[in-house]
Formats: C-alpha cells, sequence, structure tokens
C-alpha cells in the first residue's frame, strides 16, 4: 500500500480506499456514507431525522470513540484518571457502555431499518467479537447475530470467499 500509484489514491497508504469514476474516498465509515447516498436506491440511507441522527450519532461514535478506545487498550494505553475528558473516548469502560447502550435500543442503530451505518458499526462489533478487542456483551453478541442472520451478510460472505479463491483476481 506505499506503492505511489496506490499513494495517489490514499497518501496514507491505507486501506479501504474507493475510486468511484473522478471520486476518491478513505476511511471505511466515509465510503460507507458515501456509498449510501451515491446508490439510494439500496435502501442503506436513513429516512426520517430522527434516522439521520442515529445514523450519524453511531456512524462517527464507531469510527471515533470505539475505535480509539480500543486501539488504546490494544496498546496498553489508559488514559490518567481525571483526563478522560482530553479524549473522545473518555475511557475504554465509558465507550462500551455507551456503545451497549445504542445497541440495546433496536434491532439496528436508526432503528428498525438497516442502514449504512450498521455496515460500519456492525463490523466494528463483529471484528471486536471475534479478536477480542471488546468485551463480550449480550447487546454486542445479538446485534452481531441479527446483522449476521441478514442474507445480503451471506451473499457478502460468499463473494469473499470467492474472491479469495481466485488468490484477489476479479471473480
Amino acid at each position: 500500500m506505499k506503492a505511489a500509484d496506490y499513494l495517489a489514491v490514499n497518501p496514507m497508504g491505507k486501506v479501504p480506499a474507493l475510486r468511484h469514476g473522478a471520486v476518491v474516498v478513505t476511511e471505511a465509515a466515509a465510503i460507507c456514507a458515501y456509498l449510501a447516498d451515491a446508490f439510494p436506491q439500496r435502501g442503506l440511507l436513513p429516512q426520517t431525522a430522527a434516522e439521520r441522527g442515529a445514523y450519524f450519532r453511531w456512524l462517527f461514535f464507531a469510527a471515533g470513540p470505539v475505535e480509539q478506545a480500543v486501539v488504546a487498550r490494544a496498546l496498553g494505553w489508559s488514559v490518567p484518571e481525571g483526563r478522560g475528558a482530553m479524549v473522545g473516548f473518555g475511557s475504554y469502560a465509558d465507550t462500551l457502555d455507551a456503545l451497549e447502550s445504542g445497541l440495546s435500543e433496536g434491532p439496528f442503530v436508526c432503528g428498525d431499518r438497516f442502514t449504512a451505518a450498521d455496515v460500519y458499526v456492525g463490523s466494528s462489533v463483529a471484528f471486536g467479537l471475534q479478536f477480542r478487542t471488546l468485551e463480550t456483551r449480550p447487546a454486542f453478541e445479538a446485534y452481531a447475530a441479527r446483522l449476521t442472520a441478514r442474507p445480503a451478510y451471506a451473499r457478502s460472505v460468499r463473494i469473499n470467499e470467492a474472491w479469495l479463491k481466485t488468490g484477489g483476481a476479479a471473480a
């Protein structure tokens, strides 16, 4: 990811990165939001103001505080006592409590509708449970189970497996 042609797409040399025509989008949460907006017929955009509020809240919460808290914990770094207000996540425990509260409110982050925010938040939760970077909590397990039970999830797994079998060549 440090080759010049890739750095032209993402100067950070990170994945994922998306080139869609002349548009380049980096950062997984931004890519999810962009694709939902670019392809509204897929139904991944929130429809009401309340859904949009939840959509943006949890999309950005997972991309910011959740990721920061998980990485800080993985690196063995903790926020000094009384300094939680200085960092975006406060503490690992506070972040997970907030996430658990949000995921306990409905089947999906926007209530009854699956949106692009669930693609990102769900990926964060499922990855965290699989690799034990998130502590196991019933709300996290139930949310991940709802997402992985969706037919679209099964289709994505089949697509990824086919892609891997071809060594990453176009399937």
